[in-house]
């Protein structure tokens, strides 16, 4: 019997469900990619987005991102166990074994994969499958336990679904798509280290290199308003570019100043909610930034969208 299933054999645990795979999935996350995926296909486009790309291209989309967190749940199982916030996920108590993991991993990749080739294109089914390999094998195995920049170098993986959903439309890539590729990016950091900062104890007991155990916490509180100032300058981008009007820009200052306020209480204070609240507020700043850039992009005339975009 191999380590793992002795350990989750001498554990009292729950039958398994349709839950504990679903929490495989990492739905709230897949779903914060598909927010950005959709809003990647329709600013590609000034009007509707066919059906079955909008359809068929997000599942894809989900099911290969939902494949890499399955693949992320593995490869952690055993940290997962000691970590507060990740002991009860269903590998970590046994609850799926890892066998029965790795073939759903494989199954939604592969269906996924299938999907956006059949469905979609190459180009966006080549772009996932890297981007599932970037956080499921260059991240997780190797990133996440080399280097306290492992969220910087890992983050383009995560910014990758505005630029899918692009390519889903289009079958190219333009330089509006990477753009929001770009501020995704730049987004990663501060977001990820306000939870670090939180959570430094429960990564410094398994060894992993978050910048706030390597650096120390107020390094940490510096970097991550460092990095929002340059979230704040590269957002205007879109504007500035053409891509997107004063609506936009208007959410973009105000969802930022928000943002580096909270950045600022962070550096600041000593608040131990301080963290939480930093990284709660990034999830509905993202959120809501691109919202608020699809509002914009539908509100613009639709000469000057063509203009944007090159559609004659």
């Amino acid at each position: 019997m191999s380590e793992e299933n002795a350990a989750a054999a001498g554990r009292h645990h729950e039958a398994v469900s349709w839950r504990d795979y679903y929490e495989l999935c990492k739905p709230n996350v897949v779903l914060l990619m598909l927010l950005t995926s959709v809003i990647g296909m329709f600013m590609a486009v000034p009007g509707m987005v066919p059906w079955r790309v909008l359809v068929f291209g997000n599942l894809g989309i989900a099911l290969c991102a939902a494949s890499a967190a399955a693949v992320n749940h593995l490869v952690d199982r055993r940290i997962d166990l000691i970590m507060a916030r990740t002991h009860n996920r269903p590998i970590a108590q046994g609850r799926v074994k890892t066998l029965n993991a790795g073939i759903f991993a494989g199954a939604l990749c592969v269906i996924g994969m299938a999907i956006l080739f059949v469905e979609i294109n190459a180009l966006t089914a080549w772009l996932t499958f890297a981007s599932l390999l970037g956080y499921a094998v260059i991240y997780t195995l190797y990133l996440k336990r080399a280097t306290p920049q492992n969220i910087v170098i890992g983050g383009i993986a995560g910014a990758a679904p505005p630029l899918l959903g692009w390519t889903a439309v289009t079958g190219e890539i333009h330089g509006h798509a990477l753009l929001l590729v770009l501020i995704i990016f730049v987004w990663t950091p501060p977001h990820f280290w306000a939870l670090a900062i939180h959570r430094r104890d429960d990564y410094a007991k398994v060894d992993i290199p978050m910048l706030p155990v390597t650096h120390g916490i107020g390094y940490t509180k510096l970097h991550t308003f460092l990095y929002t100032i340059l979230l704040f300058v590269v957002t205007l981008l879109p504007f500035a570019t053409g891509l997107s009007g004063p609506l936009y820009l208007l959410g973009a200052v105000c969802l930022g100043a928000g943002f580096i306020y909270w950045a600022i209480v962070l550096l600041r204070g000593n608040d131990p909610k301080a963290p939480m609240a930093t990284f709660k507020y990034s999830i509905i700043y993202l959120m809501a930034l691109f919202i608020v850039m699809l509002l914009d992009h539908y509100m613009l005339p639709a000469t000057i969208i063509y203009e944007v975009s090159g559609y004659e």
